[in-house]
C-alpha cells in the first residue's frame, strides 16, 4: 500500500469524527457557570439527607467529614454507612460524633447477590434516612466538601426545577504521574459526551459524578431507591440516565468552586482504579461502547504519533494531497487538544502536588488513555475496594 493510501485511508478513518469531536467541544461555549457557594435560607432548613458510602476509608475520609460538617442547616443529617471496615473508619467517625449531633454511624447489611457496594450501602443509607428529608445527597469518603456546598446545590436545583444534579469537582493530585495521567483520562469523558448543558435531554449520553449526586427524595423513591443501579461499576451514571429516560429532569454542572476531590494515589491507582470505570460499560449498549473507543482513538489516542510521523514523511518523501490533508487534519486535533489543556487547567488545584508542570506534557499520554478504555471496555472488574465480583466479558455488539 502506497504512502498516499495509507493517508487516504486515514482521512476517511478520521474526519467524520473530528467533525462530531468540534460539534460537541463546540457547545462548550454556551455551558453554564460554575456553581458558587451559597448562604442558607431558612426556608430550605432540614430538608437534605447525606448518605456517605464507606469501606475503609480512614485515610482520606476526616477532610469529607470535617467539610460536611461546615454545611449549612439545610442539612437535616449525615448518615456514614460504612460496610464493615477494618482500618478504623467507623472509629473516626464515632469520634466526630461528639462534635456533630447530625452525624449518625450506620452498618450495611452483607452484600446480596446482583449488587455492587458502593450502590448497596447507597441503597442502605436511602432506607435509613428520616422520613421528612426532601432530598439526599450522596458524597463519597474521597470528596473535600466547601462551605455552602449543598446549599448551592440546593438552589441550583429548586431554581431550575431539577429533580437530579451532580456535579464535576477540583481534583487535588500530588504526584507527578498523577499530573501527567489523569487529565489524559478526563478527558476521554469529555472527549465522549462534550460540554455540560443547562438540562440534560438525551438519556443516553448524560454524564454524571456519583462523588456529589442530589437528588430529589420523591423521585428516588418512584425508582425503587439504587436498585436500578445494583450491578453496575458506574452505577452513578446508570442511575442518573435511567431517572431521565423516566422524564427525570437532571444537570451536571461544574463545582470546582464547591468541592474538591482526592480519588487515587500515585499513577498506578489513578490507571488501575479509575481507569476501569471511565468506559461506563455497565450503563452503555456495547455497542456504543465499542463506537466510543474507536472515535477515542480517532481523535484523542492516534493524531499526535499520525501528525508527528506525516511531518516526517512529507520531509522526507514527495509531498502529496491525501497526505498533506491527514498531515493538516491530526495537527488540528492535535491543536485542539492543547486547547482543551487549557480549558480543563481551572479543573484542578494549582497549590498542592509535586511535578505540576508535568500536566503540560498530558497529551503525551493519550494513546495510554485510549489504551485504558479499551482494555476495560472488554472485562468487567473482578476486584473494586476490597470486594471481589465474578469476572463478566463485555460482548462484542
Amino acid at each position: 500500500m502506497t504512502l498516499a493510501a495509507i493517508a487516504s485511508a486515514a482521512i476517511v478513518a478520521q474526519a467524520p469524527w473530528a467533525a462530531v469531536l468540534v460539534a460537541r467541544l463546540g457547545a462548550g461555549w454556551r455551558r453554564p457557570a460554575p456553581l458558587t457557594p451559597q448562604p442558607s435560607r431558612p426556608e430550605n432548613l432540614a430538608k437534605v439527607s447525606i448518605v456517605v458510602p464507606t469501606l475503609n476509608e480512614a485515610r482520606r475520609l476526616q477532610p469529607c467529614l470535617e467539610g460536611l460538617m461546615r454545611q449549612g442547616y439545610e442539612v437535616r443529617e449525615i448518615l456514614v454507612v460504612d460496610s464493615h471496615s477494618q482500618d478504623g473508619t467507623a472509629e473516626m467517625v464515632q469520634a466526630a460524633q461528639d462534635r456533630e449531633p447530625r452525624l449518625r454511624l450506620e452498618f450495611d447489611p452483607p452484600l446480596p447477590p446482583g449488587w455492587v457496594g458502593r450502590p448497596w450501602a447507597l441503597q442502605t443509607g436511602f432506607c435509613r434516612v428520616h422520613p421528612r428529608s426532601e432530598w439526599i445527597l450522596g458524597i463519597d469518603a474521597d470528596t473535600e466538601p466547601q462551605p455552602g456546598l449543598v446549599a448551592s446545590l440546593l438552589e441550583t436545583a429548586q431554581r431550575e426545577e431539577l429533580d437530579l444534579i451532580s456535579l464535576s469537582p477540583r481534583f487535588v493530585l500530588k504526584t507527578g504521574g498523577e499530573w501527567w495521567l489523569q487529565p489524559a483520562l478526563l478527558l476521554t469523558l469529555i472527549y465522549r459526551f462534550g460540554a455540560a448543558r443547562s438540562v440534560e435531554t438525551w438519556p443516553e449520553r448524560i454524564l454524571a459524578n456519583g462523588q456529589c449526586l442530589l437528588i430529589r427524595r420523591s423521585r428516588l423513591e418512584a425508582m425503587g431507591g439504587y436498585q436500578v443501579a445494583a450491578s453496575s461499576f458506574c452505577d452513578d451514571v446508570t442511575l442518573v440516565r435511567a431517572a431521565a429516560a423516566a422524564g427525570a429532569r437532571v444537570a451536571f454542572r461544574d463545582g470546582s468552586k464547591v468541592l474538591k476531590v482526592r480519588m487515587y494515589e500515585g499513577l498506578a491507582e489513578t490507571w488501575r482504579e479509575w481507569g476501569r470505570s471511565l468506559d461506563l460499560k455497565d450503563a452503555t449498549p456495547a455497542a456504543q461502547v465499542w463506537g466510543d473507543v474507536y472515535f477515542l482513538w480517532a481523535v484523542q489516542g492516534l493524531p499526535l504519533p499520525l501528525f508527528g510521523l506525516g511531518l516526517i514523511a512529507l520531509t522526507v518523501t514527495s509531498p502529496t494531497l491525501p497526505l498533506e490533508i491527514a498531515t493538516f487534519l491530526n495537527g488540528l486535533l492535535v491543536l485542539i487538544r492543547w486547547g482543551m489543556t487549557l480549558a480543563i487547567a481551572p479543573a484542578y488545584d494549582w497549590q498542592t502536588g509535586q511535578g505540576r508542570w508535568l500536566f503540560w506534557l498530558s497529551p503525551l499520554a493519550d494513546s495510554l488513555a485510549a489504551l485504558r478504555i479499551t482494555l476495560s471496555s472488554w472485562q468487567r472488574p473482578q476486584q473494586w475496594r476490597g470486594r471481589t465480583y465474578p469476572a463478566k466479558t463485555q460482548p462484542l455488539v
